[in-house]
């Protein structure tokens, strides 16, 4: 109902505003007006008071506009009466009466003051807070953004929740922007008041000693009371309207209106009520002041400190409700710690440093920038990452767990770095492996990091050496992380864009098991999985003639086309090992299907020659800072890399056709044994 009334009462109040300015109004409306005026901003301010958040009263920069509009044309619509009747209604007379009383001079001198005071002090400062405010706000806004999108990366909050958020971000630097603007209109309007009212007297004084035939003195008083009257009507609203943006640019954002948030602040700490109680009580010893009144005001102060005092002690927030105990061997608690956390990092007591922001860790914010990393590689959404204590651990070690199970542990002595080098003999330390690339190094204290970076050692912080673990973990057990649910959130998201895509592959042709599946095995080989509008076309077009995962996997690799070899070029060289040709037609022969896969029937002696000459091969070249791939034929390629995965799971498996795609190859050896015979 309210609604719909203000979408007709606004406009045509609008223009009935507007209208004001140029046609003649008879006394008794005007009356009705100014009573309408000032009753509005009136409900202005104390609606002003009661919000929470400045955005809660989100039309106020608008409705300051219509007001001050509102009242100039009253104050037109006013003049012109005065001007032409010396009449504009019974309550600017009233208003004139009650301040000039028998005096003049003292009734001009008010009205002057209450014009000093709304355009000297609560409009100027409330201008100057909204210009400060709209700044501040616009300044502060990609800040904020920021932590929502880290907010959002870590897990803490949703998408829905995020968008929520951005917006309320730009609704707030629109809204002090509105503001800083409105505040302008606040300080105009003061200085037309007095402009008006300078026309007021001046005119008056004219018209009725040159028109109306009246003495000097008796045109000054009659044209004095009106324009006084009509000022002090224009002055009250505006002073309203003025404190209401005070306060509405001077609002903090808090749990409750102004009035209850000033009653418990002021009265929460009891010592100072109580010396400011003593205080008054001692100006009540001064000669000469009213020790009564004194004394009066300081047992007032006194009891309200008493009775801040014993509130502050028994009394709990009206809306706050009663702490929930769990019983611990209650179902919900047992379920509660049957939980099992996707990925967690578990630390040892006197790691918590590494977490304690107070004392410069910065470990979450790195783990947040990794799950970001994670997702720009390997299209993959990190779980939300669980870190906490447990004294289960040794002193200065971490482990990594994967669905509570640990996937890795290393060590991170406070006060201390990691350094990888060649001449460390001479640097005090324990000797260490670096957890992922097994290079030699020393913990030694973080005061002889110069010198180490001298003896052209590489220098590593504790995080560092953490955070690098846990990426590796993470890369190499990337589809122990994948889940269903995670799957189907990706379809959801590239429904948006793709939906025939999604709803051809969902609708019938394979199901989200058979799309894990396919994702996990890419992303067990290192293939990027961003590119979900090309696999997912080649799952669907595959899963017509069948879908024995193989044919899927291939399938989803042959659609990404060159972006199999990318994920492993360096420099735009793809380094390649390849199988040696009578071997790898014995192998051809091998091939059995079992279980709708292909796998290879090699003797125990053959397969175990062939994977300790292919794991020399792979060791000599990364030791020389390549890496490498084993290339093959494209029919060997799912029963090669099931052979290798245990022995070599880090050397990606390419079929000629896949690597064949990279910008330049560069074969580095040829892997041979005896020749393979069929079991």
């Amino acid at each position: 109902m309210a609604s719909r009334f203000g979408q007709y009462a606004v406009p045509v109040g609008v223009v009935g505003i507007v209208l004001l300015l140029v046609v003649p109004l008879p006394a008794a409306l005007l009356d009705v007006l100014i009573v309408i005026n000032i009753s509005i901003s009136l409900v202005v301010l104390l609606t002003a008071m009661y919000v929470k958040r400045p955005l809660e009263f989100s039309v106020f920069p608008s409705l300051l506009l219509v007001l001050t509009l509102f009242r100039l044309g009253l104050n037109v619509a006013a003049t012109r009466l005065v001007l032409s009747q010396g009449f504009a209604g019974h309550v600017i007379e009233a208003f004139g009466h009650v301040v000039i009383g028998s005096s003049v001079i003292i009734g001009l001198v008010i009205f002057l003051i209450l014009v000093v005071i709304q355009f000297a002090v609560v409009t100027n400062g409330a201008n100057r807070v909204a210009e400060v405010g709209a700044r501040f706000t616009l300044d502060a806004m990609p800040g904020k953004q920021m932590a929502i999108d880290a907010d959002l990366n870590a897990g803490a909050i949703d998408e829905a929740t995020a968008s929520r958020r951005r917006e309320e971000v730009g609704a707030e630097a629109d809204f002090y922007g509105a503001m800083d603007g409105a505040s302008k209109f606040v300080k105009g309007d003061a200085i037309a008041a007095i402009i008006i009212t300078l026309i007021n007297l001046i005119g008056g004084f004219a018209i009725g000693m040159l028109q109306q035939g009246l003495s000097a003195s008796e045109s000054i008083t009659k044209y004095s009371l009106l324009t006084v009257g009509d000022g002090l009507v224009s002055q009250i609203p505006a002073l309203l309207l003025s404190v209401a943006t005070g306060l509405i640019v001077t609002r903090a954002a808090t749990s409750g209106d102004m009035g209850s948030d000033t009653a418990q602040q002021l009265l929460q700490n009891p010592r100072a009520l109580y010396i400011t109680a003593g205080a008054i009580a001692g100006l009540a010893l001064v000669p000469g002041l009213p020790a009564p009144l004194f004394l009066i005001t300081a047992a007032v102060i006194g009891f309200l400190a008493s009775r801040a005092g014993t509130r502050s002690d028994v009394e709990e927030p009206a809306d706050a409700e009663p702490p929930r105990t769990v019983e611990p061997d209650s179902a919900e608690a047992l379920v509660h710690d049957m939980r099992v956390d996707p990925l967690e990092v578990v630390l040892a007591p006197d790691l918590i440093d590494l977490v304690d922001s107070a004392t410069g860790g910065d470990l979450l914010d790195r783990v947040r920038s990794l799950r970001r990393k994670v997702a720009l590689d390997l299209g993959l959404v990190l779980p939300p990452v669980r870190t906490r204590d447990s004294l289960d651990l040794p002193s200065s070690t971490y482990a990594v767990r994967i669905s509570g199970i640990e996937a890795g542990r290393g060590q991170a002595p406070p006060g201390q770095a990691l350094a990888l080098g060649d001449h460390l003999d001479g640097l005090p330390g324990l000797a260490t492996v670096e957890p992922v690339f097994g290079l030699s190094g020393k913990w030694i204290p973080e005061e002889l990091r110069h010198q180490a970076e001298l003896t052209g050692a590489t220098v590593v912080d504790r995080a560092s050496v953490l955070i690098t673990h846990l990426s590796e973990i993470v890369r190499c057990n990337a589809s122990r992380l994948l889940s269903r649910e995670d799957v189907k959130a990706l379809s959801e998201t590239l429904k948006r864009t793709h939906p025939v895509v999604v709803e051809e592959l969902l609708g019938g042709a394979a199901s989200l098991a058979d799309v894990q599946l396919v994702l996990g095995a890419l992303l067990d080989e290192q293939i990027p999985v961003r590119d979900l509008a090309r696999i997912f076309e080649a799952i669907s077009a595959q899963a017509k003639s069948g879908v024995d995962p193989d044919s899927l996997i291939e399938a989803a690799r042959a659609s990404l086309g060159p972006a199999v070899a990318a994920a492993f070029t360096t420099d735009g060289v793809l380094h390649a090992l390849t199988i040696d040709p009578l071997l790898e037609q014995s192998f051809v022969e091998a091939l059995r299907q079992v279980d709708s896969r292909s796998v290879l029937a090699l003797d125990p002696h053959t397969a175990e020659r062939f994977l300790m000459s292919l794991a020399l091969h792979a060791t000599e070249l990364e030791e020389r800072g390549k890496v490498p791939v084993l290339a093959c034929a494209p029919a060997l390629r799912p029963s090669v890399r099931r052979l290798t995965a245990t022995s070599s799971p880090r050397l990606p498996v390419l079929s000629y056709a896949e690597a064949g795609l990279a910008p330049r190859v560069e074969t580095l050896g040829t892997v041979s044994c005896a020749t393979a015979s069929v079991v």
